[in-house]
């Protein structure tokens, strides 16, 4: 009996190791697909996006006081690790996995299970289904990160970490599937955003909104002066950004192909315009050009050229970016009259400047420049009101979960910092250090 028992399980384990080949073999098969130029490309961009975090948190921690320096780097910082792994567990499966109703993905692929090396032809058929899933991780990581400028100074590090999985969950996933996933009912109705115009900064500018609102002003707000403590650092977070953002956009042509190329040279170019005509503006209004307004100028038009940089050629970006920066800063000068206290204006610039960027798509965007594309109304198409349409639905998604999180997760604890501890600063109230020893 027992040698009977043993030969069958040897028979067992020889089937399992001829099924492990036949699945390496159909895996190498596969590979044959693969384009290994396309590949390296997209790791090489997601390399780039993944960089933009860290230069997220030092353009941040320029602009708030030096007592909350290292705080504001940590809230951009921890988000390379939290949502890196919440990404793996559950959040690419939610946003890309298979359609339910067009509003949210499947579970089938937690802890990537099934998700291999091989092509998944749904989302690119010459990268390994890894490449794509890492690429999209980088997205998933700056978004809730960018919100953290609207709260900056006065919340808990507890509140913040709780409120950033919950918001990823339930409000970036659904967003990234209703744009990006396949079934999603927004890519389904034919709104463009060719690199998170939609997903990222309009998600997260109405969500920062809203989180300005409910969290209220800092202390002293409007009373005393809130300087930026170190615009070098600022400035160095910029140039970061902006040399990540080539892998953000042109990164999302998924290949390295001739659309890369336009979406690289639209980019620059509207990056570039923008941070002139701010500086231009600023210098008119106020007397003296700055260095933050070039900074706020560039980041305003990279993120208006994010939705249209995949459809559109340099004329359009320029158009793009210099119309952004007189938006943005309109916005800004407003933002002090309506006295609410978005700490670095990431509603200001992420949240109108996406708006405008979606909407501008639905103006500029050609099928001469990317066929799988859509006409916009400057070449007699009807996307103008696709994308209104993604602009109202993403951005009344957005602020109305954000404020149903908040609340919540106000019941379960305190989501602002004692007034002491403000006082103190987050540095040391909350993580028990300091930025600068001197």
């Amino acid at each position: 009996m027992k040698i009977k028992m043993i030969g069958k399980r040897l028979l067992l384990l020889a089937a399992e190791v001829v099924g492990l080949l036949i699945c390496s073999a159909g895996a190498f098969a596969a590979d044959a697909k693969i384009d290994t130029g396309d590949t390296a490309w997209v790791l090489a961009c997601s390399a780039l996006v993944m960089i933009m975090t860290p230069g997220l948190g030092l353009f941040y921690a320029g602009m708030v006081r030096r007592k909350n320096v290292l705080a504001t780097i940590m809230q951009s910082f921890i988000m390379v690790g939290l949502v890196g792994v919440l990404w793996v567990v559950y959040g690419y499966s939610l946003a890309f996995g298979h359609d339910h109703w067009g509003i949210i993905g499947s579970l089938d692929w937690v802890f990537l299970r099934n998700v291999g090396l091989t092509p998944n032809p749904d989302y690119s058929a010459t990268i390994p289904h890894q490449a794509f899933v890492i690429f999209q991780a980088m997205f998933a990581i700056i978004t809730p990160a960018l919100i953290t400028g609207a709260f900056a100074e006065r919340m808990r590090f507890k509140a913040f970490m709780i409120f950033s999985a919950l918001w990823l969950t339930f409000v970036y996933c659904p967003i990234a599937h209703w744009v990006w996933g396949t079934g999603g009912w927004l890519k389904t109705y034919g709104a463009l955003d060719f690199a998170g115009g939609i997903v990222v900064h309009i998600s997260s500018g109405v969500a920062a909104l809203c989180c300005a609102l409910v969290l209220g002003v800092r202390k002293g707000y409007g009373r005393d002066e809130f300087t930026p403590h170190n615009l070098t650092m600022t400035l160095i977070g910029t140039g970061l950004l902006w040399f990540g953002w080539f892998g953000f956009n042109a990164g999302s042509a998924l290949a390295a192909n001739g659309i890369a190329v336009a979406s690289f040279m639209a980019t620059n170019t509207a990056g570039a315009t923008a941070a002139m005509v701010w500086l231009f503006i600023e210098w008119w209004h106020r007397g003296k050009p700055t260095a933050l307004g070039a900074a706020t100028g560039a980041i305003a038009g990279l993120a208006a050229v994010t939705p249209a940089s995949g459809y559109i050629g340099p004329v359009a970006a320029m158009a793009i970016g210099g119309v952004v920066s007189v938006i943005c800063y309109l916005a800004i000068i407003i933002k002090g009259k309506l006295a609410y206290d978005d700490s670095l204006d990431v509603f200001g610039v992420h949240g109108v400047g996406g708006m405008w960027g979606v909407l501008a798509t639905g103006l500029f965007a050609t099928t001469a420049i990317n066929a799988a594309g859509a006409n916009g109304l400057f070449h007699g198409g009807g996307l103008l009101i696709k994308q209104l349409v993604a602009v109202l639905a993403v951005g009344a998604y957005s602020f109305g979960v954000t404020f149903i999180l908040l609340k919540l997760i106000g019941v379960i604890t305190p989501l602002r910092v004692e007034k002491e501890d403000e006082e103190t600063g987050l540095d040391l109230s909350q993580h028990g250090e300091i930025g600068y020893n001197l």
